[in-house]
């Protein structure tokens, strides 16, 4: 079992389809225990085809196992990983939903010059192409793929930046040697801050062998703060070795970016061409909320402020701009900041879309807060983005956001109600 296990993250495609069909096989016949039953849903499911520990056909397994009964591929800047993950999803018999998440250039905006769903940027914000039909995945792909192209020349950059911080203590970075063979770039994935730092990471711990070296070299030589959390977590290695270096990657996030960080420009696609794609693609525009933000939840983040303080003009100009949606995640927000945020979407006929941020082994791939009533829209919600791009799969003219179907039903609320039907 451990050998079908390792080879759904294979290099080859389709051995880690074969194996997802012999472990299903297997459990089929009752050899291998059924997951359990729940009825969360998750809609935010990164890959290797951006940054993560798991292939399409892995984070699927990973999504049955936990018990779930929707799933969602969300990586980013690429659609690359979305066909294995369709199919993946057909071998264990569980819907899927098919997702993209890209940053936009917000600076010929109204919010323009505002910190706003991007830590590492102001102007730049995380959006996200969600229920993206199967016949539009190649288009949305060429659409990438300069913008994938632009972040690595920004990338061999930030190694340089990187080196020239960690040449005193005899390291270095180079992209095309370090990072690129951790990504799926050659596939049509993309390079992320987190590969980079991933790459840093294991230089670290290659010549730091002992978590407590790791730490004292991270407190004592290079005086980077860690929260008393993640060095806990990064002490613990020797019990967590599956967690250790992306702990490590953890605090290299949420305290390092800034001094080797270079704006991104050229790989940011202006959002009025976001919302054309998304258009022309019959996908659903949707801005990813992230909010305040106290204790990270996944120890990447500082605690800093975000959109709160101005929520009447970025929904202002979400709605100017033409958005259909706002993504949002339960585990990172407190009950007060998503009850303005549903309030809003209900006075601007928003869609909400929810979904948990996977993108390291330590995170679940539930979100408990779907048991709290508050929350209960969320899960008729993901049934109907995937009866959405089940019918604009057959049709862009039956997308959930098309011309036709806005004239048909204006409420956003009533289109759930039909689309959760088509799921």
């Amino acid at each position: 079992m451990n050998e079908l296990i390792e080879k759904l993250n294979d290099n080859d495609v389709e051995v880690r389809l074969d194996a997802l069909r012999e472990i299903k096989k297997l459990t089929d016949e009752g050899k291998l225990p059924s997951p359990k039953e729940t009825t969360y849903v998750n809609n935010h499911i990164h890959t290797q085809y951006s940054f993560s520990p798991y292939s399409p056909t892995k984070a699927l397994y990973m999504a049955w196992q936990a018990g779930l009964k929707t799933a969602g591929i969300m990586d980013h800047d690429s659609v690359s990983g979305i066909r294995e993950f369709i199919e993946a999803g057909k071998i264990i018999g569980m819907p899927v939903t098919c997702g993209m998440e890209v940053r936009a250039d917000m600076s010929k905006t109204a919010l323009n010059g505002k910190k706003i769903n991007n830590p590492d940027q102001k102007s730049v914000a995380y959006v996200a192409i969600h229920g993206i039909p199967h016949q539009s995945i190649d288009m949305i792909d060429e659409f990438m793929k300069p913008y994938r192209a632009a972040r690595n020349e920004r990338n061999r950059k930030m190694c340089g930046n990187i080196t020239k911080l960690v040449e005193p203590y005899g390291l270095s970075l180079d992209f095309d040697r370090d990072v690129y063979p951790l990504s799926k770039a050659s596939e049509g994935g993309s390079v992320t801050e987190r590969h980079v730092l991933f790459a840093l990471a294991k230089k670290v711990t290659e010549k730091y062998p002992t978590p407590e070296q790791v730490v004292d070299f991270f407190k004592n030589e290079m005086h980077v703060a860690i929260s008393k959390k993640v060095e806990a977590q990064i002490l613990n290695g020797r019990e967590t070795p599956q967690f250790y270096e992306y702990d490590i990657l953890g605090a290299l996030k949420a305290e390092m970016v800034e001094k080797f960080y270079i704006d991104a420009t050229d790989e940011c696609p202006s959002v009025y061409d976001y919302i054309d794609l998304c258009k022309r693609s019959g996908g659903i525009s949707a801005y990813a909320y992230l909010g305040d933000v106290g204790d990270s939840v996944t120890g990447d983040k500082k605690a800093q402020k975000f959109e709160d303080d101005y929520l009447p003009l970025l929904f202002d100009t979400l709605k100017e701009l033409g958005f259909n949606a706002v993504t949002y995640m339960p585990t990172r927000n407190t009950e007060e900041q998503l009850k303005r945020v549903m309030e809003y979407c209900d006075r601007y006929n928003l869609f909400q879309i929810s979904g948990v941020d996977i993108n390291s082994p330590r995170q679940e791939f539930i979100c408990r807060q779907l048991d709290n009533p508050l929350y209960a829209h969320l899960v008729d919600a993901t049934y109907a983005l995937i009866g959405a791009e089940n019918e604009a799969s057959k049709c862009l003219c039956k997308a959930m956001f098309s011309e036709k179907s806005i004239k048909a039903e204006p409420d956003v609320k009533k289109r759930i109600e039909y689309y959760k039907t088509k799921a």
